[in-house]
Protein backbone atom coordinates (compact mmCIF):
# COMPACT_ATOMS: atom_id res chain seq x y z
CA UNK A 1 0.00 0.00 0.00
CA UNK A 2 1.31 3.43 -0.94
CA UNK A 3 2.21 6.11 1.56
CA UNK A 4 1.55 9.68 0.45
CA UNK A 5 2.16 12.90 2.29
CA UNK A 6 -0.27 15.52 1.00
CA UNK A 7 1.58 18.72 0.16
CA UNK A 8 -1.45 20.91 -0.48
CA UNK A 9 -4.71 20.60 1.45
CA UNK A 10 -7.70 22.83 0.70
CA UNK A 11 -10.75 23.19 2.93
CA UNK A 12 -14.28 24.43 2.25
CA UNK A 13 -15.31 25.58 5.72
CA UNK A 14 -19.06 24.97 5.52
CA UNK A 15 -21.90 24.48 7.98
CA UNK A 16 -21.38 27.50 10.23
CA UNK A 17 -24.84 29.03 9.80
CA UNK A 18 -26.71 25.74 10.11
CA UNK A 19 -24.68 24.87 13.22
CA UNK A 20 -25.85 28.09 14.85
CA UNK A 21 -29.48 27.76 13.76
CA UNK A 22 -29.64 24.23 15.14
CA UNK A 23 -28.77 25.74 18.52
CA UNK A 24 -31.33 28.53 18.18
CA UNK A 25 -28.62 31.14 17.60
CA UNK A 26 -28.27 33.62 14.76
CA UNK A 27 -26.19 32.38 11.80
CA UNK A 28 -23.39 34.82 12.59
CA UNK A 29 -22.68 33.00 15.85
CA UNK A 30 -21.60 29.96 13.82
CA UNK A 31 -19.10 32.06 11.88
CA UNK A 32 -17.71 33.50 15.10
CA UNK A 33 -17.30 30.04 16.59
CA UNK A 34 -15.82 28.73 13.35
CA UNK A 35 -13.18 31.48 13.24
CA UNK A 36 -11.44 29.92 16.22
CA UNK A 37 -11.41 26.52 14.52
CA UNK A 38 -9.43 28.13 11.68
CA UNK A 39 -6.56 28.94 14.05
CA UNK A 40 -6.45 25.36 15.36
CA UNK A 41 -6.42 23.80 11.89
CA UNK A 42 -3.64 26.11 10.73
CA UNK A 43 -1.50 25.03 13.68
CA UNK A 44 -2.24 21.35 13.06
CA UNK A 45 -1.46 21.67 9.33
CA UNK A 46 1.93 23.12 10.22
CA UNK A 47 2.55 20.37 12.79
CA UNK A 48 1.70 17.70 10.20
CA UNK A 49 4.31 19.07 7.83
CA UNK A 50 1.93 20.23 5.10
CA UNK A 51 3.44 22.63 2.61
CA UNK A 52 0.22 24.45 1.70
CA UNK A 53 -3.17 25.05 3.26
CA UNK A 54 -5.87 26.93 1.35
CA UNK A 55 -9.08 27.91 3.14
CA UNK A 56 -12.31 28.96 1.42
CA UNK A 57 -13.70 31.65 3.69
CA UNK A 58 -15.84 33.83 1.39
CA UNK A 59 -16.96 33.22 -2.18
CA UNK A 60 -18.07 35.67 -4.85
CA UNK A 61 -21.60 34.33 -4.31
CA UNK A 62 -21.46 35.05 -0.56
CA UNK A 63 -21.87 38.77 -1.26
CA UNK A 64 -25.54 37.91 -1.80
CA UNK A 65 -26.05 36.83 1.80
CA UNK A 66 -27.87 39.04 4.36
CA UNK A 67 -25.94 42.26 5.02
CA UNK A 68 -25.58 41.50 8.73
CA UNK A 69 -23.91 38.17 7.98
CA UNK A 70 -21.59 39.71 5.38
CA UNK A 71 -20.64 42.47 7.82
CA UNK A 72 -19.77 39.87 10.46
CA UNK A 73 -17.60 37.92 8.03
CA UNK A 74 -15.68 41.07 7.09
CA UNK A 75 -15.10 41.89 10.76
CA UNK A 76 -13.95 38.34 11.46
CA UNK A 77 -11.37 38.56 8.67
CA UNK A 78 -9.95 41.74 10.21
CA UNK A 79 -9.86 40.18 13.68
CA UNK A 80 -8.18 37.09 12.27
CA UNK A 81 -5.45 39.18 10.64
CA UNK A 82 -4.75 40.97 13.91
CA UNK A 83 -5.00 37.89 16.13
CA UNK A 84 -2.85 35.58 13.99
CA UNK A 85 -0.19 38.07 12.94
CA UNK A 86 2.32 37.14 15.65
CA UNK A 87 1.74 33.41 15.16
CA UNK A 88 2.22 33.70 11.40
CA UNK A 89 5.51 35.52 11.91
CA UNK A 90 6.77 33.22 14.68
CA UNK A 91 6.15 30.08 12.61
CA UNK A 92 7.42 31.59 9.35
CA UNK A 93 4.08 31.07 7.61
CA UNK A 94 3.77 32.60 4.15
CA UNK A 95 0.43 34.38 4.11
CA UNK A 96 -1.65 35.22 1.04
CA UNK A 97 -5.21 36.25 0.25
CA UNK A 98 -6.62 35.28 -3.16
CA UNK A 99 -9.79 36.69 -4.69
CA UNK A 100 -11.37 40.06 -5.35
CA UNK A 101 -11.30 41.82 -2.00
CA UNK A 102 -11.26 45.33 -3.43
CA UNK A 103 -14.53 46.12 -1.61
CA UNK A 104 -13.04 45.48 1.82
CA UNK A 105 -12.50 48.38 4.22
CA UNK A 106 -9.21 50.20 3.63
CA UNK A 107 -7.81 49.20 7.02
CA UNK A 108 -8.40 45.51 6.32
CA UNK A 109 -6.78 45.76 2.90
CA UNK A 110 -3.77 47.43 4.50
CA UNK A 111 -3.48 44.60 7.04
CA UNK A 112 -3.55 42.05 4.22
CA UNK A 113 -0.94 43.87 2.11
CA UNK A 114 1.35 44.35 5.10
CA UNK A 115 1.23 40.71 6.19
CA UNK A 116 1.68 39.45 2.62
CA UNK A 117 4.73 41.65 2.11
CA UNK A 118 6.21 40.74 5.49
CA UNK A 119 5.89 36.99 4.94
CA UNK A 120 6.50 36.66 1.19
CA UNK A 121 9.91 35.02 1.63
CA UNK A 122 9.01 32.78 4.56
CA UNK A 123 9.65 29.05 4.11
CA UNK A 124 7.03 27.58 6.43
CA UNK A 125 3.43 26.62 5.69
CA UNK A 126 1.98 28.42 2.67
CA UNK A 127 -1.34 29.71 4.04
CA UNK A 128 -3.82 31.07 1.49
CA UNK A 129 -7.19 32.53 2.39
CA UNK A 130 -9.70 32.57 -0.47
CA UNK A 131 -11.87 35.64 0.08
CA UNK A 132 -14.18 37.11 -2.55
CA UNK A 133 -13.01 34.16 -4.63
CA UNK A 134 -14.63 32.25 -7.49
CA UNK A 135 -12.99 29.53 -9.54
CA UNK A 136 -14.64 30.48 -12.82
CA UNK A 137 -13.70 34.14 -12.35
CA UNK A 138 -10.10 33.08 -11.73
CA UNK A 139 -9.95 31.12 -14.99
CA UNK A 140 -11.56 33.91 -17.00
CA UNK A 141 -9.12 36.38 -15.46
CA UNK A 142 -6.15 34.17 -16.32
CA UNK A 143 -7.21 33.85 -19.97
CA UNK A 144 -7.92 37.58 -20.30
CA UNK A 145 -4.56 38.43 -18.78
CA UNK A 146 -2.83 36.17 -21.31
CA UNK A 147 -4.76 37.72 -24.22
CA UNK A 148 -3.85 41.21 -23.04
CA UNK A 149 -0.15 40.37 -22.74
CA UNK A 150 0.02 38.10 -25.79
CA UNK A 151 -2.49 39.26 -28.41
CA UNK A 152 -3.09 36.76 -31.19
CA UNK A 153 -1.32 33.87 -29.44
CA UNK A 154 -2.98 30.68 -28.23
CA UNK A 155 -2.77 29.83 -24.54
CA UNK A 156 -1.54 26.44 -23.31
CA UNK A 157 -1.78 24.66 -19.96
CA UNK A 158 1.47 26.03 -18.57
CA UNK A 159 0.70 29.62 -19.49
CA UNK A 160 -2.82 29.45 -18.11
CA UNK A 161 -1.42 28.23 -14.79
CA UNK A 162 1.14 31.03 -14.75
CA UNK A 163 -1.67 33.60 -15.04
CA UNK A 164 -3.81 32.33 -12.17
CA UNK A 165 -4.32 34.51 -9.08
CA UNK A 166 -1.56 32.75 -7.16
CA UNK A 167 0.59 31.05 -9.83
CA UNK A 168 2.72 29.10 -7.37
CA UNK A 169 -0.24 27.80 -5.35
CA UNK A 170 0.07 24.43 -7.06
CA UNK A 171 -2.28 21.49 -7.42
CA UNK A 172 -4.46 20.47 -4.50
CA UNK A 173 -3.80 16.95 -3.24
CA UNK A 174 -6.66 16.75 -0.77
CA UNK A 175 -9.89 18.77 -0.69
CA UNK A 176 -12.01 18.63 2.47
CA UNK A 177 -15.52 20.01 2.74
CA UNK A 178 -17.26 20.16 6.09
CA UNK A 179 -20.98 20.61 6.74
CA UNK A 180 -22.48 17.66 4.86
CA UNK A 181 -22.81 19.04 1.32
CA UNK A 182 -21.12 17.22 -1.56
CA UNK A 183 -20.13 20.04 -3.88
CA UNK A 184 -16.97 21.86 -4.90
CA UNK A 185 -18.89 25.17 -5.06
CA UNK A 186 -16.68 26.95 -7.59
CA UNK A 187 -13.55 26.48 -5.46
CA UNK A 188 -10.12 26.10 -7.09
CA UNK A 189 -11.58 24.51 -10.24
CA UNK A 190 -8.18 24.33 -11.93
CA UNK A 191 -6.19 23.22 -8.88
CA UNK A 192 -8.49 20.37 -7.74
CA UNK A 193 -8.45 18.51 -11.08
CA UNK A 194 -6.84 15.43 -9.48
CA UNK A 195 -7.49 16.09 -5.80
CA UNK A 196 -8.84 13.44 -3.47
CA UNK A 197 -12.24 14.69 -2.25
CA UNK A 198 -13.44 14.17 1.31
CA UNK A 199 -16.90 15.30 2.44
CA UNK A 200 -17.64 15.17 6.15
CA UNK A 201 -20.98 15.79 7.86
CA UNK A 202 -19.22 17.61 10.68
CA UNK A 203 -20.08 21.33 10.56
CA UNK A 204 -17.05 23.60 10.62
CA UNK A 205 -17.54 24.86 14.21
CA UNK A 206 -17.34 21.20 15.40
CA UNK A 207 -14.46 20.21 13.11
CA UNK A 208 -11.52 19.13 15.26
CA UNK A 209 -7.80 18.80 14.71
CA UNK A 210 -8.25 15.08 15.43
CA UNK A 211 -10.68 14.64 12.52
CA UNK A 212 -8.41 16.72 10.30
CA UNK A 213 -5.44 14.51 11.16
CA UNK A 214 -7.49 11.34 10.59
CA UNK A 215 -8.44 12.53 7.10
CA UNK A 216 -4.81 13.34 6.30
CA UNK A 217 -3.72 9.94 7.63
CA UNK A 218 -6.27 8.18 5.43
CA UNK A 219 -5.04 10.12 2.40
CA UNK A 220 -1.56 8.69 3.01
CA UNK A 221 -2.89 5.20 2.20
CA UNK A 222 -4.47 6.15 -1.14
CA UNK A 223 -2.74 5.01 -4.32
CA UNK A 224 -2.66 8.00 -6.67
CA UNK A 225 -2.22 7.05 -10.34
CA UNK A 226 -3.22 10.24 -12.24
CA UNK A 227 -4.50 8.22 -15.22
CA UNK A 228 -1.63 5.73 -15.14
CA UNK A 229 -1.71 2.06 -14.13
CA UNK A 230 0.79 2.28 -11.28
CA UNK A 231 1.27 4.73 -8.41
CA UNK A 232 2.73 8.11 -9.40
CA UNK A 233 4.44 10.66 -7.19
CA UNK A 234 2.63 13.67 -8.65
CA UNK A 235 0.41 14.93 -11.46
CA UNK A 236 3.37 16.65 -13.14
CA UNK A 237 5.39 13.45 -13.09
CA UNK A 238 2.44 11.57 -14.60
CA UNK A 239 1.97 14.19 -17.35
CA UNK A 240 5.67 14.12 -18.17
CA UNK A 241 5.65 10.34 -18.42
CA UNK A 242 2.48 10.39 -20.54
CA UNK A 243 4.02 12.87 -22.98
CA UNK A 244 7.17 10.76 -23.29
CA UNK A 245 5.21 7.55 -23.82
CA UNK A 246 2.95 9.22 -26.38
CA UNK A 247 5.96 10.39 -28.35
CA UNK A 248 7.51 6.91 -28.26
CA UNK A 249 4.21 5.28 -29.26
CA UNK A 250 3.70 7.41 -32.37
CA UNK A 251 7.36 7.08 -33.27
CA UNK A 252 6.99 3.30 -33.33
CA UNK A 253 3.74 3.60 -35.31
CA UNK A 254 5.46 5.70 -37.97
CA UNK A 255 8.44 3.37 -38.15
CA UNK A 256 6.17 0.35 -38.33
Amino acid sequence: MSTNQPEHVAVIMDGNGRWAQKRAHRRVWGHIRGSFVVSKIIRKASDLGLKSLTLYSFSTENWGRPSGEVSTLLKLLKKFLIRERSRVITHQIRFKVMGDYSSLPAETKELIAELEELTKDYKGLKLTIAFGYGGRAELVGAVNKWIEDNPGKKIDLNNLEKNLMVPDLGDVDLLIRTGGDHRISNFLLWQVAYAELVFTNTPWPDFTTKEFEQIVDKFRTVERRFGMVDHQKSLKESMKKAATNKKRFFSREIQG
